[in-house]
């Protein structure tokens, strides 16, 4: 009987033990999270706007001391705002730490890989065609292929549209898809500034051509193939698909505080295999 007692009172005690090291475990997790405090102003990227938007509604609920501002222009300004000391974070569709082709290299700031970002060539739904080659990308966006009935589609005149300098889905894009083949600069041909008023463009204009990354890819718009090959996450991963680049936050310095809280929880298994994928990104874990 006593030993029974014994029993079933060290049972209640480890149940007590249990309960109060969880309620406990609990607040430490609460107070780890309400610990992180401070401003982060994020400019730059508008390919990468969709992902910084979503990553900061989830992180500031997580952690509601920090406040987050997100604007998007191009992905030069993500660079050039983070050393003019307006901006904590650059993001940037391409490692400005490094020189790419028309830029030179950033010095004094560090790169954080956030995201694989499928880039597409864009048309309207209304257009038959379905696929370009490398080579035909290069003829319609240097002017020499000027009527769709060139490349299967129909007797229209094409209108080329194409991101203002500065752009990193333009750098990506010339680079990837284009071979580092030159844009033209005339003729039925017009340039926007971000990734939403290229969607735009695109969805109203049956003719249009232009390029996007997958985020934006909805509505009225569709993307071709690139050499026969879907432009889709899963070509991405596998191999296929050739068009994407890298996205980055860049730091002046190594980051602290709430920017680095908020770069840990961009790059962290829970954001890169949840909000990042349904996003039509691709977690760089994914892509070697």
């Amino acid at each position: 009987m006593k030993f029974n007692l014994l029993k079933r009172l060290s049972v209640a005690t480890m149940a007590v033990v249990a309960t109060v090291g969880l309620t406990f475990g609990g607040f430490t997790e609460k107070a780890e999270a309400a610990s992180v405090s401070g401003k982060v102003v994020i400019a730059g990227s508008t390919a990468l706007l969709p992902l910084t938007n979503q990553a900061k509604k989830e992180f500031t609920k997580l952690n509601p001391r920090v406040s987050i501002s997100v604007s998007g222009s191009s992905s030069i300004a993500g660079p050039q705002s983070v050393l003019k000391g307006s901006a904590t974070l650059g993001a940037c569709d391409w490692d400005a730490t490094q020189s790419v082709p028309g830029y030179k290299a950033f010095s004094g700031l560090k790169a954080h890989k956030i995201a694989v970002i499928p880039f597409a060539t864009i048309v309207n739904k209304e257009n038959p065609v379905k696929s370009l080659t490398t080579k035909q990308l290069q003829d319609i966006f240097s002017g020499k292929i000027k009527n769709w009935k060139q490349v299967g589609g129909k007797d229209e005149e094409i209108v080329v549209v194409n991101r203002k300098s500065g752009s990193g889905t333009r750098v990506n894009y010339q680079m990837k898809a284009l071979k580092g083949s030159s844009f033209m600069s005339g003729g039925n041909y017009k340039e926007v500034g971000k990734s939403g008023e290229m969607a735009s463009a695109v969805e109203s204009n049956p003719n249009a051509i232009g390029f996007t990354d997958l985020a934006y890819v909805k509505g009225n718009i569709k993307a071709l193939a690139y050499n026969g090959v879907p432009a889709t996450v899963d070509n991405v991963i596998n191999g296929k698909y050739t068009v994407w680049g890298y996205g980055y936050l860049l730091t002046k310095g190594e980051p602290k505080g709430a920017a680095a809280a908020f770069i840990k929880y961009m790059q962290s298994s829970k954001f890169q295999n949840g909000s990042l994928k349904t996003l039509k990104f691709v977690p760089i874990s994914k892509v070697k």
